[in-house]
């Protein structure tokens, strides 16, 4: 009986004395780089300049839209991506039909209710990324690529005009038609590239800097870089 209770007393003790380990999403959040912060001017001067190539680019090169950060939810990411930036919320149905609600398109400064007139559009578009360096990714990385929601400006809900006309063109083609957006979207442009170690052409380079050193010189960059 003695070395019964002696026994138990020693299970007891060291049971006391387990270290407590965080849950892997805990662990993961903790292991997760610290955003860093600078000027439009410096973050810009941080891009690797190289020539990019589109050669084998398709889009299902990247696997979107996956079941998104809840995968409990029933919503994938372009619809958890509606639901985060709407003004308004919308009702969400079976199925996670969204209904209602209103959004800001910051691209051209409309308000929006329909929200079949949305895209959800990957600030940097796929085929950019592509040729700036993703074509040389796994598929795995290409995949967390187009459905980024780890960052506020990888991924959003803008007019479906807006985001066709943007298509796939860098800042030296194309910036917001509402001048209001264009040292935010310039701003976001570089934090993407920065985040995801993608590169610049030439023009697309000069074109940043032209919005660095005149109206955007005030913009502040933050991202926080992908292992």
């Amino acid at each position: 009986m003695v070395i019964k209770n002696l026994v138990r007393g020693l299970s007891a003790l060291s049971l006391a004395f387990v270290p407590f380990l965080p849950p892997p999403a805990a662990q993961a959040a903790q292991a997760a780089p610290a955003a860093e912060v600078t000027t439009l001017a410096d973050a810009v001067g941080l891009l690797k300049v190289t020539e990019e190539d589109r050669a084998g680019y398709t889009r299902s090169s990247f696997r979107h839209w996956t079941a998104g950060e809840d995968t409990t939810d029933g919503c994938d990411t372009r619809a958890e991506v509606l639901l985060a930036e709407a003004v308004v919320a919308p009702a969400v149905g079976t199925g996670c039909k969204l209904t209602g609600g209103r959004w800001t398109s910051y691209f051209d400064g409309q308000d929006v209710t329909d929200v079949g007139s949305l895209d959800v559009a990957h600030l940097v578009a796929l085929g950019e990324a592509w040729e700036s360096g993703a074509s040389a990714w796994t598929a795995g990385r290409r995949e967390a690529y187009a459905n980024d929601q780890g960052a506020d400006v990888s991924l959003v809900a803008v007019t479906a005009r807006t985001n066709r006309q943007k298509a796939d063109k860098d800042p030296a083609d194309w910036t917001p038609p509402s001048p209001d957006a264009q040292c935010r979207y310039t701003g976001e442009w570089v934090a993407t590239k920065l985040r995801w170690q993608l590169t610049a052409d030439d023009r697309e380079l000069e074109a940043l800097k032209v919005y660095a050193e005149g109206p955007c010189e005030d913009t502040v960059v933050r991202y926080a870089p992908m292992a």
